[in-house]
């Protein structure tokens, strides 16, 4: 069985000090550049958004951070700026050893559309590329790490159960935002669909 690790968003705007920090987001690095080791076959995600993105509360009147918005594909999170492309905030934290990675994905460059997933974007049908790759290395499992836990990875581990692949969320290599219980729900979204969380 081919196992992938995809390594999730760990971007200077999400940890500390960044426009969308996650705490302890910076923590959990250098243990992901050591489980990197383990794998044949590592991709790393990067949030890659134009300025003005429509995921922006700056981008919607009278609206502030963290509120949420009905797009044309469901409820949105509006966010701060953060992740604006070729910004040092969208690029890589400078500790994470990003030589051993056989594929970058770039998601959210699409103005119109967030995207959480690493394989989908929010309107749940517009593929990101990374299942084609995964099937041409023959990949059957995914082990996901990086930030946030109830976000991106949540999303990513769902879509990847899914997809048919044998999904685990390295809890221990994770960090999450947790806005108003999102982990706790996040956690029981994962299960349901068939994750296994392993701490």
């Amino acid at each position: 069985m081919q196992t992938a690790l995809v390594v999730i968003d760990v971007q200077n705007d999400f940890c500390p000090g960044g426009a969308l920090a996650v705490v302890d987001g910076d923590s959990i690095v250098s243990l992901i550049n050591d489980k990197m080791n383990d794998y044949e076959v590592i991709a790393l995600t990067q949030d890659w958004h134009p300025g003005g993105h429509s995921s922006f509360a700056s981008s919607q009147e009278g609206k502030s951070p963290l509120e949420t918005f009905e797009m044309p594909y469901g409820t949105q999170v509006l966010w701060p700026d953060h992740c604006i492309q070729g910004t040092k905030g969208a690029a890589f934290h400078p500790d994470l050893n990003t030589d051993p990675a056989n594929l970058i994905v770039r998601k959210g460059y699409n103005p119109e559309i967030d995207s959480y997933s690493a394989f989908f974007e929010n309107d749940q049908k517009t593929p990101t590329g990374l299942h084609g790759y995964l099937n041409t290395r023959g990949v059957t499992a995914i082990d996901l790490v990086g930030l946030a836990t109830d976000f991106c990875v949540n999303f990513s581990a769902v879509d990847a159960a899914k997809l048919g692949y044998k999904t685990r969320v390295l809890e221990n290599l994770t960090k999450a935002i947790d806005l108003g219980g999102s982990l706790d729900s996040a956690r029981s979204a994962m299960i349901a669909a068939g994750v296994t969380l392993e701490s």
